[in-house]
């Protein structure tokens, strides 16, 4: 297929959240118009793109509308209907598949992928219905219940410690097909994102280390300050590995485990540019984003150069609520009087306590004057400096 060029041609995306916004920017930066499908009549992504269809995902109507006006299309996050895609691929360019997308929407399904790939997982059960249930091995006790669609930052999982637990978190969690996961000791959670052309071109940007709490991912740190060069080399092998066996195109996140005992194990992936990677839009001479863009276009795709030490301050509604009363804006203008500090708000009016408001990216020459800044910023804001 031809490139689809800049200044000629118009991007789609589905769905409407800041991933989308950051996407349309990136695209408009390099000279694409964009329109964004999200049922959402304010929506982030809608705000900043050209044109906003307002309708389902599945709505004929509307996916008709995106095809004839786009020449390419991606999504923006994968929950996004797999089917959506496969339409739209009979009409355009569609990065990345419907397929690929299916595979990351399902846990157990992605588990199955991993394993004939060759890349290891932690030790599972799929559990589906009451004969599966009684069948669960004691031994991948103690553990955590995750339902195998629609779960993300930490909705949909249950841990649980016991037969009988498992039992009463499955009925918690409706009965509907989970996956059991071994609880591993972890030393640290990374992740590694790539990207892939239709020709097969891959690229990949270094190792993350992350931190979470309450499973929502908040620090990332690159170049990851724990992470031996064997097991950064182990993780983008694997990484690629997976994008490869799924004939993937587009940025493709996998996330990993570090074990204790020295393993890693892949946890799961996103078929998106991913929180992750946002530190890329300071401290790299190419972002996740454009990548994305350049991916679902067909241009070349640059191999990342990572200029400045990095690190991502995830910033949740939280912020904005204070022990007397709320919701007010954060003291934004003394964190940007630290050096190397980079706001991007996502465009959400209305602040929630855990909804994703925006980031903070902290550069510097080396990790350690990076690390100093960000944990001025996090005291400033009133965020956990346990980083």
């Amino acid at each position: 297929m031809p490139a689809l060029l800049p200044g000629v041609a118009t991007l789609g995306v589905l769905g409407g959240g800041q991933l989308g916004r950051m996407f349309v920017h990136a695209a408009q930066a390099l000279g694409y118009r964009c329109i964004v499908l999200d049922p959402d009549a304010i929506s982030p992504a809608g705000a900043v793109a050209e044109k906003h269809i307002k309708a389902d995902y599945l709505d004929h109507f509307g996916l008709a509308q995106l095809a004839r006006d786009c020449d390419g299309i991606t999504t923006e996050f994968e929950n996004v209907p797999a089917l959506a895609l496969e339409t739209l691929a009979g009409m355009r360019t569609v990065a990345p598949s419907g397929a690929a997308v299916a595979v990351c929407q399902d846990r157990a399904v992605e588990k199955a992928h991993f394993e004939a790939a060759g890349v290891p997982c932690a030790p599972h059960a799929v559990i589906t219905n009451e004969i599966e249930l009684a069948a669960v091995d004691p031994g991948l006790l103690p553990g955590i219940l995750k339902t195998s669609r629609m779960g993300y930052d930490g909705k949909g999982q249950m841990r649980v410690s016991t037969i009988a637990e498992l039992a009463l978190a499955w009925a918690h969690l409706k009965r509907v097909p989970c996956v059991l996961e071994q609880l591993l000791p972890l030393k640290f959670e990374l992740s590694v994102l790539v990207a892939r052309g239709a020709d097969g071109q891959i690229v990949n940007f270094p190792v993350q280390q992350n931190l979470h709490r309450d499973g929502i991912l908040a620090v990332t740190e690159v170049p990851a300050p724990d992470v031996p060069a064997e097991v950064e080399k182990l993780a983008i092998a694997a990484a690629r590995q997976v994008a490869e066996a799924l004939d993937y195109v587009g940025v493709l996140c996998v996330e990993f485990f570090w074990l204790e005992d020295g393993r890693l194990v892949v946890n799961e992936m996103a078929p998106r540019p991913h929180n992750s990677g946002h530190w890329t839009m300071n401290g790299c001479d190419v972002s996740q984003f454009e990548l994305q863009v350049r991916a679902l276009a067909g241009l070349p795709l640059p191999e990342p150069r990572q200029h400045s030490a990095s690190i991502m301050l995830n910033l949740l509604g939280d912020l904005w609520f204070k022990a007397d009363g709320g919701p007010t804006p954060p003291a934004w203008d003394r964190v940007l009087a630290l050096p190397g500090t980079h706001l991007h708000l996502y465009g959400k009016t209305d602040a929630r306590h855990g909804r994703k408001m925006g980031h903070l990216n902290v550069t510097a020459e080396t990790p350690a004057a990076a690390h100093a800044v960000a944990l001025q910023a996090a005291a400033l804001l009133g965020l956990p400096t346990d980083f």
